[in-house]
């Protein structure tokens, strides 16, 4: 497979990935979790004693994919799977949670676009911590405070989301390395 067939089939899976992250994020709130109260979200421990809504996995994951997104396709479709994520997001958001869903993820998403496309072309794994770390913490906040008017799951929001994102650290160490070899850089 040449280089330019490789970099569009990830870049698809990788956009196709993101693109279903926000509806089981949004399915997982209310549906797994070792604790989950009547009108409230399913509850998980993320470690430290502390517990977050389920979703937070993955929107931690969606984060990075979405900077795989980028690598792959390019800026404008980074922009593009933002937009078509948000309203996706809307649409499957139980009505309680449309607007914060939408938003903390239009709002996430575009400060981790921000952060790593000026880190990305000289240090990959770097720019993808960082972009993440920022949305992880930019989600986390809105999110809470829309949706449940409280920041009292911020610090298990933001950790549950880190596992995440460390967790995907030796995938994009191994995918740089392997786009070197295959001289497969950035779109």
């Amino acid at each position: 497979m040449n280089n330019e067939a490789r970099r569009w089939v990830e870049g698809s899976i990788f956009f196709a990935l993101f693109c279903l992250t926000i509806p089981v994020a949004n399915w997982m709130i209310y549906n797994v979790g070792t604790v989950c109260p009547p009108n409230g979200p399913c509850l998980i421990p993320v470690g430290f004693g502390l517990m977050a809504p389920s979703g937070v996995l993955m929107v931690g994951l969606a984060l990075v994919l979405r900077d795989l997104v980028q690598r792959r396709l390019g800026f404008g479709v980074a922009v593009a799977a933002i937009l078509i994520g948000a309203a996706v997001s809307g649409l499957v958001a139980p009505l309680s949670l449309v607007i914060a869903s939408a938003s903390a993820y239009l709002i996430s998403e575009f400060a981790d676009l921000a952060v790593y496309t000026p880190l990305q072309q000289r240090r990959l794994v770097t720019a993808v911590i960082a972009s993440s770390m920022v949305g992880l913490v930019v989600d986390s906040i809105v999110f809470l405070w829309l949706a449940f008017g409280s920041l009292e799951f911020l610090a298990g929001q933001v950790i549950g989301k880190s596992w995440m994102v460390l967790l995907s650290i030796p995938f994009i160490m191994y995918l740089r390395r392997r786009d070197a070899q295959l001289d497969l850089g950035p779109a």
